[in-house]
């Protein structure tokens, strides 16, 4: 019996890791002989450096300048001449100190700091993981970080979404040029444009602290940025793109300057993991999140691995904190069968601080199943 664990991690709860250590451990209580390969994935935003790493990638370490300008250490991985950046390790609300939210002022400048680290080591491919970043400066401070310069007046603007409402000028003569050599890759899988309704202020500002007030501000230094950008630099328009938007506008950077190519963040993983190659052949493929929801229909880890199973002729199931998907929706998504830690404990808090022990008990009846 070969079974393949690919779970992305249950937020606040449990790594990806420690979720297949934990099913792994129940599964062997019933099938004792069971060979069982964990493999880490992620959707291209936390965890995908963790995931390249367990796949082969060498870590890096840099220190960068965090969202609020203190120096945060931050790990990518490299692998000959391609690395793989998080942008949150650089620019995440996990790295805010003491947790603080700084809507109108924080900046990607350690992200871009990140992108040079890995220039320096002779990276010719960077694939940049967007996610739970603490910033809306639409990438103003990566490209800052880059050679990028972004003045009011006779100095540097400062740091944040916010300050670019009184941007004077952009001049990107400066930007490194080892960019010109590389492929980027931005890997998301969000698709909203940098302005708008729908844009990076309105949809995701408010997850970072911003008000109705510091939205209106976010938005009108967005918007200032992009035409500034986009009629004094000639490159390409980007603002109104799909991906612009992800991550605060860094999307709209990666695009428009860094000359990026937007692929689904699971499918980056996929190919940085060997997903498909290590699927082939098993008996069961086990992939899981903290929530299956609408969200996760849109593309999210499990969708992408079942997919995956699907292709090599394997049944998959799903594990996760909670489903709020209905018996058409987890068919369609290609699950045989959907095992949420809430038909366990009901408890939230509980299900979430004890998710690991919890996990072996659905490990045990995954195996069961299996028997049947």
């Amino acid at each position: 019996m070969r079974i393949v664990i690919a779970s992305d991690k249950f937020k606040g709860s449990a790594t990806g890791a420690e979720v297949a250590d934990a099913l792994a451990l129940g599964i062997r209580e019933i099938i004792p002989d069971a060979e069982i390969e964990a493999v880490p994935v992620a959707d291209g935003g936390e965890g995908t450096v963790s995931a390249a790493v367990a796949s082969g990638f060498e870590e890096v370490e840099a220190i960068v300048t965090g969202p609020t300008g203190e120096p945060v250490t931050a790990r990518f991985a490299v692998r000959g001449a391609e690395a793989v950046i998080e942008m949150a390790a650089a620019s995440g609300l996990d790295v805010l100190p003491d947790g603080e939210k700084a809507a109108l002022t924080a900046t990607t400048r350690g992200t871009g700091e990140l992108i040079a680290a890995a220039l320096d080591l002779g990276c010719t491919t960077i694939v940049l993981g967007v996610g739970g970043s603490a910033t809306t400066d639409g990438g103003a401070g990566m490209l800052q970080a880059l050679g990028v310069s972004l003045r009011r007046a006779d100095k540097e603007v400062s740091p944040g979404g916010a300050a670019l409402a009184a941007l004077d000028s952009v001049d990107v003569a400066g930007l490194d040029p080892r960019i010109a050599d590389a492929t980027v890759v931005l890997a998301s899988d969000v698709d909203n444009p940098l302005l708008g309704d729908r844009g990076a202020a309105a949809v995701f500002a408010p997850q970072k602290g911003a008000s109705a007030d510091d939205v209106a501000a976010l938005e009108a230094g967005l918007s200032r940025f992009a035409a500034l950008l986009e009629a004094q630099t000639g490159v390409r328009p980007s603002a109104e793109l799909p991906g612009a938007g992800a991550a605060g506008g860094v999307g709209y950077a990666a695009l428009a300057v860094l000359g990026a190519r937007r692929e689904p963040g699971i499918d980056v993983v996929q190919r940085l993991t060997g997903l498909g190659d290590r699927i082939a052949g098993a008996d069961l493929v086990i992939t899981g999140e903290g929530s299956l929801d609408d969200q996760s229909l849109g593309g999210k880890t499990p969708l992408g691995v079942a997919a995956a199973a699907r292709a090599a002729g394997v049944p998959v199931v799903a594990v996760c904190g909670r489903s709020t998907l209905d018996d058409r929706e987890i068919a369609e998504a290609g699950f045989r069968r959907v095992h949420a830690l809430s038909e366990i404990e009901p408890d939230p808090a509980v299900s979430i601080a004890e998710a690991r022990r919890l996990l072996v008990s659905v490990g045990a009846q995954i195996a069961s199943d299996l028997g049947e």
